[in-house]
């Protein structure tokens, strides 16, 4: 076994949940969505146990690796982790930024020095773990780019055949790292929810798990470890605000259930950061479902922006991202494709650092944040950069 994962641990997970009815299932079978209502099962796990046997302490001596936190993580078996060799990714304080805009304690957490350059391979990292763990071997998703390229990383290195479909004009990037890993690899005429419904249709007769954002139970697992780092990193205090792009939105609803479970062991109090989900302008279904006070959001029609991470026109876990925005007092807003492309230029030229479209998008909220009055010049903000810069 690689040597960064030799410590040894005992994954506390004890079932799945459906975030909406609470019907709940055996975490030991593979399981997509809730077969009652349809929405995103949750992984839980016996915090209580946790609570009176896992400290702080006992991160120390571990490597700086996502794997760091196993007793909240679905992996039972260490022998079943598929890993690249993930990192705790860097935290930036990043004070020239800041000053632009009269803030003295603004942070980027740099999701792009994971392997596959972005976020994706958090998630991804976990739900091929749980499919190997399960016996698994043919998974498909639905992709705009990132998730496509990590999918077929992992699943390469576990040995599992992957299916991905995505649209024609998914970056060129993402379209030839799969294909060089070995995936099924099918472009199709439309968005990442016309991808999704060829998933859906053939999973069955083919023999597919599908593995899309929320409709599998451990991609959200591994996003929440993005909140475990922001706490460990941060002496264990949360900051004030969040800035996250959103698409399918896994990072907020993880990080939300990631503060919850570190809460229930005793870890944090019961401080909370402010989530701002920051979406286009060409696609804005969550800011659009907030600004009316509703707890779904509809569909968006003829869906377009340069960010085709957030180029998401409806996300199953809708009614999860929206809980956690007002329950934290947050924001949905929407910034517009010219305003993301003169971000862009932000980040390389005051801090040297790279970045996504997606990641840009935040940066072009945090000027609009400021400008509405919505964050104070001493609050400590966090802007997620979700992946490298791909031309």
């Amino acid at each position: 076994m690689d040597q960064q994962l030799s410590f040894s641990h005992g994954a506390t997970i004890t079932n799945l949940e459906c975030s909406k009815c609470g019907t709940t299932y055996p975490h030991t079978v593979p399981q997509n969505v809730c077969d009652a209502c349809g929405k995103p099962l949750l992984a839980r796990y016996d915090l209580e146990q946790l609570a009176g046997t896992w400290t702080r302490d006992a991160l120390e001596s571990r490597p700086a690796s996502l794997w760091r936190y196993a007793e909240l993580l679905p992996i039972s078996d260490p022998t079943d982790i598929v890993t690249l060799g993930e990192t705790m990714t860097s935290l930036i304080h990043t004070k020239r930024l800041g000053a632009k805009f009269g803030l003295t304690d603004v942070w980027v957490k740099d999701e792009s020095r994971l392997p596959t350059g972005s976020f994706k391979a958090r998630g991804l990292a976990m739900a091929v773990s749980k499919a190997k763990s399960l016996g698994l071997t043919a998974l498909a998703i639905p992709s705009a780019g990132n998730a496509a390229t990590a999918l077929a990383a992992y699943a390469a290195a576990a040995g599992i055949t992957t299916h991905i479909f995505m649209p024609q004009d998914t970056p060129a990037f993402n379209k030839q790292t799969c294909q060089l890993a070995g995936a099924n690899v099918t472009l199709i005429d439309g968005l990442i929810n016309d991808a999704g419904r060829i998933v859906t249709e053939r999973k069955t007769q083919e023999g597919w798990f599908d593995v899309s954002t929320l409709k599998e139970p451990y991609r959200v697992e591994g996003k929440k470890t993005m909140g475990f780092e922001l706490a460990e990193q941060f002496n264990w205090e949360l900051p004030d605000v969040i800035i996250y792009p959103t698409g399918g939105g896994t990072g907020i609803v993880g990080m939300w259930k990631g503060f919850a479970e570190l809460e229930a062991i005793g870890w944090i109090g019961k401080k909370r950061p402010r989530f701002i989900s920051v979406q286009s302008t060409g696609c804005a279904p969550i800011v659009k479902a907030w600004e009316e006070g509703a707890i779904e959001a509809t569909p968006w029609r003829d869906a377009h922006t340069v960010a085709s991470g957030l180029r998401v026109p409806q996300a199953i876990g809708d009614f999860l991202i929206l809980e956690a925005i007002r329950k934290s007092n947050g924001a949905a807003i929407a910034v517009t494709d010219e305003a993301i492309r003169e971000a862009m230029a932000l980040l390389p030229t005051t801090e040297g650092l790279l970045t996504c479209p997606e990641g840009a998008a935040t940066v072009a909220a945090l000027k609009q944040l400021v400008s509405n009055g919505m964050i104070g010049s001493s609050e400590r903000v966090v802007l997620f950069n979700t992946g490298g810069y791909q031309s």
